[in-house]
């Protein structure tokens, strides 16, 4: 049965995780820059005691917090990156760095796990085997920092992993479930196409990158419609081109670039060649050379069944079940995915939608904002989490 002290103890805490999340906010740094914030977090954390804190990498935390008796350990992840975004929220906790703003939540993700280290770290007797809490850096930008946490050890000798990430288009007090799979595989491409500048009044004496560019814009639009078995979804995006500046000229290269996302590992694998047969094709036919820069980036990100379950029981038992809401797959891509090959996990959305707080902008948008009223109910459930866990351990 999960200590009821705790639940009571995460309300008396509520200022302080609002606090936090505010600290976080009016300071954002960018990915793999997170030199204060991960400072800021292993500073709280050396004060909680009863935890091992450790720097995986110079812009992550990570906090060990061992019973006193055998168990499995149950690891539970936090993403700390901000965006390059400049804020145009004018709330007093605004960020005060130009450019840069927490869009996304990961404030508050910060601060939620915070909150159950502080909890769970005063409650150490009451614990069997680990509870490991990971502050990683990065989630924002490829390669991504969960790859690197997990290169550097910080999967060793944990049995499952739960994320969890504020959502926006969810109602505040809602929870977000989904078995199986969840965010899709993401790659980024950049494609240069090389032709030879001339004047615009002489087409004939040149190789038209910008024509060729066009051309395969619709030709790669056949990588899904005509090389994808349609049972599986995918989809490629072109997101910018850049050629040329004068009017009366042709440049002499175009470049180019988007994404390509999937669930499916194989199909991922495959791309690189397939793509790279397509644009070599188009260029050859009008006397223009390509060049292809591929970058595989997060993999597809797949809940375990039984591990949502636990949760969906766990906050059915405590908030009701009518918290609990069925979620679909996203094109959207996570690095969360990265500890899924070391052991099972589940990623879990909390809802923080609610219009007359105007937390209802989407992600990455310049007035995003969270419901602060949704880390309660995060932080709660990361309670239930671990005493569902102690339960079946």
């Amino acid at each position: 049965m999960v200590q009821e002290t705790w639940l009571a103890e995460a309300d008396a805490l509520r200022d302080r995780v609002v606090e936090w999340r505010r600290h976080f906010h009016r300071n954002p740094e960018l990915s793999f820059q997170e030199v204060n914030t991960s400072n800021y977090i292993a500073q709280q954390l050396a004060e909680f005691g009863n935890l091992e804190i450790s720097r995986p990498t110079p812009t992550s935390v990570m906090a060990r917090l061992i019973g006193p008796r055998p168990g499995r350990t149950l690891a539970l992840r936090a993403d700390i990156d901000a965006l390059p975004i400049h804020e145009e929220n004018t709330f007093e906790f605004a960020s005060t760095v130009e450019g840069v703003m927490h869009a996304c939540g990961h404030d508050s993700h910060a601060a939620m796990l915070l909150g159950a280290a502080y909890i769970l770290s005063q409650h150490r007797e009451e614990l069997q085997g680990e509870v490991r809490f990971i502050f990683q850096h990065a989630e924002e930008q490829i390669p991504g920092g969960a790859q690197e946490l997990v290169d550097a050890g910080v999967m060793e000798g944990v049995d499952a992993i739960y994320g969890l990430h504020l959502i926006s288009w969810l109602d505040t007090g809602k929870i977000g479930l989904l078995s199986g799979p969840v965010m899709a595989g993401h790659d980024g491409f950049v494609i240069t196409v090389n032709g030879s500048g001339g004047h615009a009044a002489y087409p004939h004496q040149v190789v038209d990158a910008i024509a060729v560019a066009g051309q395969l814009i619709g030709h790669l639009q056949h990588v899904v419609a005509r090389h994808t078995d349609p049972l599986k979804n995918a989809v490629l995006s072109i997101t910018h081109i850049h050629g040329g500046e004068g009017y009366n000229s042709f440049p002499e290269q175009v470049k180019m670039g988007g994404t390509y996302r999937s669930f499916d590992q194989a199909e991922r694998e495959k791309m690189p060649g397939l793509i790279r047969r397509i644009i070599d094709g188009v260029a050859a036919a009008h006397g223009a050379t390509c060049e292809l820069d591929y970058r595989f980036g997060y993999r597809p990100l797949y809940n375990d069944p039984q591990l949502v379950e636990l949760a969906r029981s766990a906050a059915a038992e405590h908030f009701g079940p009518e918290v609990n809401e069925e979620m679909l797959p996203t094109m959207g891509a996570e690095d969360f995915s990265a500890y899924l090959q070391k052991a099972p996990g589940a990623f879990i959305y909390i809802g923080s939608r609610n219009v007359e707080k105007e937390s209802h902008f989407p992600h990455h948008n310049p007035r995003f904002t969270v419901d602060e009223d949704g880390m309660d109910t995060g932080l709660k459930l990361l309670l239930l989490l671990v005493g569902k866990w102690q339960e079946n351990s």
